[in-house]
């Protein structure tokens, strides 16, 4: 772990670009920053020729969603081995524990 207690999501996801709905595998991270009351959510994307194909390389707005749960993102630039980052702020699309038992259930 970080300094954060972070809560996560690996694995497959649909990220939504412009009008493109493209079948992907993300790995996500994600935490609430106290200093100014959001929560953060951040990963990569594995390697996609459709994903590459649809954002050219650059920044986008997307939206990504992970079974029922959906959140508004930004894709980055893609790092040297084709994998884009994302990044959002508020309801992750992963689930996160909210109350004390989700917590001690998810730790057990």
């Amino acid at each position: 772990m970080s300094e954060h207690d972070e809560d996560g999501y690996a694995g497959p996801a649909t990220i939504v670009v412009d009008d493109a709905q493209l079948a992907v595998e993300v790995d996500l991270r994600g935490y609430f920053q106290p200093i100014d009351g959001y929560y953060h959510w951040c990963g990569r994307v594995a390697v996609s020729p459709e994903l590459a194909s649809a954002v050219g390389g650059r920044k986008k707005p997307c939206t990504i969603r992970v079974g029922a749960l959906t959140a508004a993102g930004e894709l980055s630039d893609p790092d040297p081995w084709g994998r884009y980052r994302i990044t959002g702020t508020s309801t992750p699309p992963f689930s996160v524990p909210k109350t004390l038992e989700e917590v001690e259930a998810a730790t057990a």
